[in-house]
This record gives C-alpha cells, structure tokens and sequence, in this order.
C-alpha cells in the first residue's frame, strides 16, 4: 500500500506542476522555451530558499521529475559543493549535480536522431 500511496503523490505532484505549465502556455504568450527556462529557474530559486525540498520529498519523482526539479537539484549541488570546496562550488555543484541528467538527455537525443532521422523545417 506505501507503494501505490507514494505514487498517487508522485502523480498528483507532477500533475500540478505540469497543469500550471500548461496553463500559462496557453492563456499567456509565453513560449514553451520561455516556460522551460521559467520552470528551470524556478527550482532553482524555490531550491536555494528552501522551499522546494519539502515538496520533494512528499513527492518523490513527481517533484524532482520535471524541470522544477532539475533546477532544485542543480541548487542542492551548488549548496554542497559550496560546503565541500568553498567559493568554487558555485561553478563546480550545478554541473556534478546535473551531470547524469544531461548525459542522458544528450544520449537520448543522438539515439532519437539515429532512429526518428529527423529533417529540417524551412
């Protein structure tokens, strides 16, 4: 039961962040990148405050999932690496923290493109 309780939140969690995304993409003139950036900035901001952990962890993957959560994790890697190596954490923590995450967005992406062989728009 822990199981399917922890999903129910996962799901409900991400479905609000992904609602309100939505939302404002289609009530506003805001861009789906602008929205992504938004979102990225965002966790990071909601991260470095505090705010975003709590959620996180009732949560789970339905908070670190999305881009809010990439931006959070980027925030923790910045706050530990900052504790661990001093001032140069600030450049080093995003890119340790995140670095799984864009491996693998890059590693999909080449896949894909071998795959899907995409084409041009003009």
């Amino acid at each position: 039961m822990e199981v399917f309780t922890a999903l129910i939140k996962a799901f409900a969690v991400g479905g609000i962040i992904c609602t309100i995304g939505q939302l404002i993409i289609d009530y506003t003139s805001v861009t789906p990148a602008k929205m992504l950036v938004g979102y990225v900035v965002t966790g990071v901001v909601l991260g470095a405050c505090g705010i975003y952990r709590p959620i996180a962890d009732f949560a789970g993957c339905g908070a670190t999932l999305p881009l809010t959560g990439f931006g959070y994790g980027m925030a923790e890697g910045v706050k530990q690496a900052v504790e661990a190596d001093g001032l140069s954490g600030v450049l080093t923590g995003p890119l340790s923290s995140a670095s799984g995450g864009i491996a693998a967005a890059i590693l999909f992406g080449i896949i894909l493109s071998v795959v899907a062989k995409p084409k041009e728009k003009f």
